[in-house]
């Protein structure tokens, strides 16, 4: 089983970057999108369900980022716009094997990413 983050770059503040995870090995339930900034913990930034109906997003990003999944190419994808340099960090995909009732932890997902740069410059 593997998940290979792609996507990440340098972009100015207001800019987007679209960022790619590409599963292989088997079939996900939720799956999301982590990022660590500098000196600071690991914290989600959004999740979406199996369906692919039903998203989650942390505050700070609600109306900028947009989480989706074509579960045909087996890729979770974050659309990412309006981008402001707190949003620098390191970001992590992950997954689970089933669809769990809370997202927000990352003790829940069983797979993770290695990680993908984005930095934000003012």
């Amino acid at each position: 089983v593997q998940l290979q983050a792609s996507g990440g770059g340098l972009v100015q503040a207001g800019g987007s970057l679209r960022l790619s995870c590409a599963a292989s090995g088997r079939t996900f339930g939720t799956m999301g999108w982590f990022r660590q900034a500098p000196g600071k913990g690991r914290r989600i930034v959004a999740a979406i369900r199996g369906s692919a109906e039903i998203t989650y997003y942390t505050d700070s990003v609600k109306g900028r980022f947009t989480i989706s999944r074509d579960n045909a190419k087996n890729t979770l994808y974050l659309q990412m716009n309006s981008l402001k340099p707190e949003d620098t960090a390191v970001y992590y995909c992950a997954a689970r094997a089933g669809d769990a009732v809370s997202i927000w932890s990352a003790s829940i997902y069983n797979y993770w990413g290695q990680g993908t740069l984005v930095t934000v410059s003012s």
